[in-house]
């Protein structure tokens, strides 16, 4: 359920170059730019900067990079700023911004491969017209770079990851004058669970969160461990919009509807099957398989020889099989062709994802012009998605009020201390229907069991849409999510 781990990395020069002794620390850069949806117009700087991180003691961590988009409004006194950032872990803050959120984006072209080279344009989805926008590279990844003689373990984890970008987000705040403004975090994938540690660790450190924006929720990695049945339960819903996106299952029914039935499958009968395992008979095992089949689209024998539980690899090389392809995982909609018996490595085929391939090389390229527009004179080296940090990753963490350090984390505890100590702040959920990374169905799940009261949940809202893990590749999600985070972005008058 984690975003996949390749390295991903542009790199311009030979050898040499890269034998070189390190350079300074990169100056800040800026550009002035307006941006326009053709009935609206606005004014803004792009800055691109390095930000030093410190320890407490003055010890150096590194140089966090951020790329912010902040308009010329001179009272900015209820101007928010929201931080924002993709996941991996171990990925940069690229995608999220020209792909998504950004003032300028790559365009869309439905679900297929875009062209490379592609020029950016201004987008009219864009949250600049309610917030000031700040990108954040993760440690190790995108430009941030950890100091010489640093450990880099210190910060590549569940715990040092947040402590890195609390430290980051002060400094930008600092070097902006924009303490005491009202405060957003935006994470996408695993950056929605370093949202869920950071907004309690902001609070610790007196910075309030005004709101959180989770897109492709992630709290608890129980789920992600061989063989848990909240995995297999989470899946069924996405297979089965898949499903009926190819025509496989459902046809004529709304994909919503589809996916609503096969929630309801699964919290009334799959589930109460899943926990029975072997003491269900074979009929009892069969009725369920059969009513699963109907739902997914794969054959109720295969079904039932899996004993009700289908691998994500199994179904994508399995669904689209007699037309000779495999489906992504990103959003499963996304197609290729499949690949011989000769390159069936499971964990080749496990990072293969035709949703990442359409998208990640247009977005770096475009991205790495964005950048260099501003005359910032990064490396030309850029970690889109580093294996190294991912691979590296501490995952101990102790929620709070627990006992002991799990290496699976959930940090739904987290996020359920933050809100209990700040009554006013607000988490918007994103889901897709097609998001094979983070099924939807498990974050509501992980809500659901912490009995948050009501005070507390009236000031948490989730909206489905037909998208995958990036809404950014997908053009009717990012039509109705924009109206949506404004909306949500308003409430913040209400207290």
């Amino acid at each position: 359920m984690s975003e996949t781990t390749n390295s991903f990395t542009v790199t311009i020069g030979d050898d040499k170059a890269q034998q070189k002794p390190k350079a300074a620390v990169p100056e800040p850069a800026s550009i002035k730019r307006t941006w326009s949806n053709g009935s609206q117009s606005i004014d803004y700087e792009a800055t691109a900067e390095c930000l030093q991180l410190n320890q407490d003691d003055g010890t150096l961590i590194g140089h966090m990079f951020a790329l912010s988009y902040v308009t010329d409004e001179e009272d900015k006194t209820d101007r928010p700023v929201t931080f924002l950032w993709n996941g991996g872990p171990g990925g940069s803050s690229f995608m999220v911004n020209v792909g998504g959120m950004g003032p300028r984006h790559v365009p869309i072209d439905k679900q297929q491969q875009l062209p490379c080279p592609t020029q950016p344009e201004d987008n009219p989805w864009t949250m600049l017209p309610f917030t000031d926008m700040v990108f954040l590279d993760a440690m190790g990844t995108g430009y941030s770079k950890i100091a010489d003689g640093y450990d880099p373990k210190k910060v590549w984890g569940v715990d040092g990851d947040a402590d890195a970008f609390a430290r980051g987000i002060a400094a930008w705040l600092s070097a902006h004058q924009r303490w005491n403004a009202p405060l957003y975090l935006y994470g996408e994938s695993y950056g929605t669970m370093r949202n869920s540690v950071l907004m309690r660790v902001l609070g610790e450190r007196g910075i309030g969160v005004t709101g959180v924006v989770e897109q492709s929720t992630i709290l608890d990695y129980a789920p992600t461990l061989a063989g848990n049945d909240l995995y297999y339960m989470g899946m069924t819903p996405v297979y089965a919009a898949t499903a009926n996106y190819f025509g496989k299952a459902g046809k004529g029914v709304d994909q919503f509807e589809w996916f609503d039935r096969a929630w309801k499958f699964v919290d009334e009968v799959m589930g109460a099957a899943l926990i029975r395992s072997d003491s269900l008979s074979a009929d009892e095992e069969m009725k369920v398989a059969e009513q699963m089949s109907e739902l997914i689209g794969l054959p109720a024998e295969f079904i039932q020889q899996k004993h009700l539980r289908i691998e994500f690899d199994t179904f994508r090389k399995t669904i689209m099989a007699d037309e000779g392809l495999f489906t992504g995982r990103y959003d499963m909609r996304f197609t290729e062709p499949a690949y011989m018996d000769v390159q069936g490595d499971n964990e080749f085929f496990a990072g293969e994802d035709p949703s990442g391939d359409a998208i990640m090389t247009p977005d770096t390229s475009a991205w790495m012009m964005l950048v260099q527009e501003t005359g910032f004179k990064g490396s030309p080296n850029y970690v889109g998605l580093s294996f190294k940090v991912n691979a590296d990753w501490n995952w101990t963490h102790q929620a709070p009020g627990t006992m002991g350090s799990p290496v699976c984390p959930n940090t739904a505890y987290d996020m359920g201390t933050a809100l209990r100590r700040n009554p006013h702040c607000r988490v918007l959920f994103f889901g897709g229907i097609h998001d094979a990374a983070t099924p939807y169905w498990n974050v509501k799940h992980s809500v659901s069991k912490m009995f948050l009261p009501e005070s507390i949940t009236s000031h948490i809202e989730y909206h489905v849409h037909e998208n995958g893990h990036m809404a950014y590749e997908d053009q009717p999600t990012l039509e109705k999510m924009v109206g949506e985070l404004q909306a949500f972005y308003e409430k913040r008058h209400l207290g």
